[in-house]
């Protein structure tokens, strides 16, 4: 049995066709028939309109990424050199578990596999309504580290001087070959057709918004794509052993990522339930992305009571969030029988706020029940 102390609204129906014109629109401008000059000059044109960038040029100076270096505070480059080594160390722990191997599987008949590094990539770095920093590390230090050659990196600008200071210097530091002052659609567009100074890639990375993710659509089979990912999403189960305050902050924590972004909770009291969504409502007044984060809460947040924690599972694994926490007295239970989800982090210290950044696992994920 299931009990909604708080439901979403329904949903309404996406504008897609929008989407697709817009996105199609600029991506055949871009391509413009093979025509490199003409295609050039539509990533100019589409970055004047999007980007309000005025600048003839994109790729971002050498001496530009030195100042902002010696400009950053050394608590923050001490910070993200420890999240950059926690990525990168887990990355290669990964592509280390994969391995090379042949087997005869008849007399003269010999099968293998062979990993072999994609040469030419793109890592697109969002930062439309927030700079994403960490973003860096999770497209361009892990392609460094599977062994890509050559890495070429892009993301808006935040105002004249062009990508904000900090993530131009997370991008160096990750690894990118290159880096490029441009945002959106053409972006990934550039990227796939070798355009203002970039050779054409092999393969795209990165989130963003709607118009990102229909522009890796299209642009699939031209270049290869990571996945299609949506609006960041989290989901904690918990149950009366918890704490309604840590709870209601680690689903504001990720509803404040963009006004679509949503947030459950499966219970199995409903005491604790109420409890939550009290602590919400205090909290909420509290936090300077309030603007955001309550239009998701309101809009997306949910709280739903279950009779059991086979029940809380259940409904977990139906609604396959990218991020899900548990926090119960059966935590060890929830970790052997939980299937459907982008990353698991158990107990009451696992907070996605801390592990999505710095722990070490790439947060570049699923999302709303994509494989």
């Amino acid at each position: 049995m299931r009990t909604w102390l708080k439901q979403a609204s329904p949903p309404q129906a996406a504008d897609r066709a929008r989407v697709h014109e817009t996105v199609r629109g600029i991506i055949a401008d871009i391509e413009a028939g093979g025509d490199k000059a003409a295609g050039d000059a539509a990533v100019a044109k589409y970055a004047r309109q999007f980007d309000k960038w005025q600048r003839n040029g994109f790729r971002e100076d050498p001496d530009r990424i030195r100042a902002v270096t010696r400009g950053l505070p050394e608590t923050f480059k001490d910070d993200f050199a420890y999240a950059l080594k926690q990525v990168t160390g887990f990355a290669r722990a990964q592509r280390e578990s994969m391995r090379e191997f042949d087997t005869e599987i008849e007399p003269g008949i010999t099968l293998g596999q062979k990993l072999i590094p994609i040469e030419k990539v793109g890592c697109y770095i969002p930062g439309g309504k927030y700079p994403l920093i960490a973003a860096a590390i999770m497209s361009i230090a892990t392609a460094k580290a599977a062994g890509c050659a050559n890495v070429v990196a892009a993301a808006p600008p935040r105002d004249a001087d062009g990508i904000y200071a900090p993530t131009l210097y997370a991008m160096a530091q990750s690894g990118a070959d290159e880096i490029f002052c441009i945002g959106g659609v053409q972006a990934l567009a550039a990227m796939a057709f070798g355009r203002v100074g970039m050779s054409p890639r092999d393969f795209v990375t990165g989130p963003g918004n709607a118009f990102v993710a229909e522009a890796k659509r299209q642009l699939f089979g031209t270049v290869g794509i990571d996945l299609l990912a949506g609006p960041t999403e989290i989901a904690v189960i918990a149950d009366d052993t918890a704490d309604p305050a840590l709870v209601a902050t680690d689903l504001l924590g990720q509803a404040e990522h963009g006004p679509d972004s949503p947030a459950w909770l499966f219970t199995t009291s409903e005491k604790f339930g109420r409890a939550v969504l009290v602590e919400i409502d205090l909290q909420l007044p509290t936090l300077p992305t309030r603007a955001v984060a309550e239009l998701a809460w309101k809009n997306f947040g949910e709280v739903v009571v279950v009779d059991s924690d086979e029940g809380a599972a259940a409904i977990s694994d139906e609604y396959a969030p990218e991020h899900l926490e548990v926090q119960t007295a059966n935590d060890d239970w929830y970790l052997a029988r939980l299937r459907n989800y982008g990353s698991l982090f158990v107990g009451e210290q696992s907070t996605v706020a801390y592990g999505d950044k710095g722990v070490g696992t790439n947060h570049t994920l699923p999302t709303k029940r994509l494989p």
